[in-house]
């Protein structure tokens, strides 16, 4: 285990270049996660890790998880250090920088009678996250990102995401292109959006294979999404209220999916 006591260390340089610059973590192929709750759910989730950073002392506490990474380089920084490099102001103790995937649309691996999350052109990093929290909640098949705004390893994302996000098989890839792969894998696509044809949620069977598809809370759906649409969804509101805030509507739908084919024990939420 190396010892790190200045923060002019090349290690901790590169470290925190990974936590500000996305074109950094895209060019290295690596994202950066805080928190062993986090880190535990990146391993779950078959990512590699590259390395490991630890404040100085608190390597006790993390002997099972270090148990299991045997190849994984370890840093143990200096307390004063840990706390200027972490953006957690050090609560959490652990940094780790891991491989990122591909996220091929190809290479998705799916269940007969997938239910599966479209996320498209998600733009802020909090609302990823959420849905990504949401979706593994409601035991969701996968989440596909059409026409991404931000990078999906951002650490915001990761973190409202609670580690979620690498628990789902995840694609990642044009809006084009994924209408033409849920058409092709016999997908009913199913979109959120108000318009003339649109009917209540929980008139809709959701029979699966389905995708329900979800856009930004700013501007909705791209005009293709409708046009490609097998059924518009809505959720009724009060007529003092215009939109919800995205992953509740998300999560209505997800929730609403698995229980009409009661692929979801509904006690476990109580």
């Amino acid at each position: 285990m190396k010892q790190l006591s200045s923060s002019k260390n090349p290690e901790l340089k590169r470290l925190r270049l990974l936590f500000q610059k996305a074109r950094e973590r895209k060019k290295q192929g690596v994202f950066v996660v805080e928190g062993e709750r986090e880190i535990q759910k990146v391993i779950k989730g078959y990512y590699d890790l590259e390395c490991l950073f630890i404040e100085a002392g608190q390597e006790g506490s993390f002997s099972d998880l270090l148990n299991t990474q045997k190849r994984t380089q370890i840093f143990s920084v200096e307390k004063t250090i840990f706390s200027q490099i972490s953006i957690r102001s050090g609560s959490e103790k652990m940094i780790a920088i891991a491989k990122s995937k591909t996220h091929d649309l190809k290479e998705l691996q799916l269940p007969e009678n997938a239910l599966v999350l479209v996320i498209e052109a998600p733009e802020k990093p909090g609302n990823i996250g959420a849905l990504y929290r949401t979706a593994a909640a409601a035991n969701m098949d996968a989440v596909i990102i059409a026409n991404p705004k931000t990078d999906f390893y951002n650490p915001n994302s990761i973190r409202s995401s609670l580690g979620a996000l690498f628990l789902l098989p995840t694609a990642i890839a044009s809006s084009k292109e994924v209408i033409a792969y849920l058409k092709e894998q016999q997908f009913s696509i199913n979109t959120a959006a108000i318009e003339a044809n649109a009917i209540a949620y929980d008139a809709f069977d959701f029979t699966p294979p389905c995708a329900i598809v979800v856009g930004t809370e700013s501007t909705g759906l791209d005009h293709q999404w409708i046009e490609a649409s097998n059924q518009n969804i809505l959720i009724p509101m009060s007529e003092n209220i215009d939109s919800l805030n995205l992953s509740v509507s998300a999560g209505i739908l997800m929730y609403e999916a698995q229980r009409k084919n009661k692929r979801l024990d509904m006690k476990t939420i109580l």
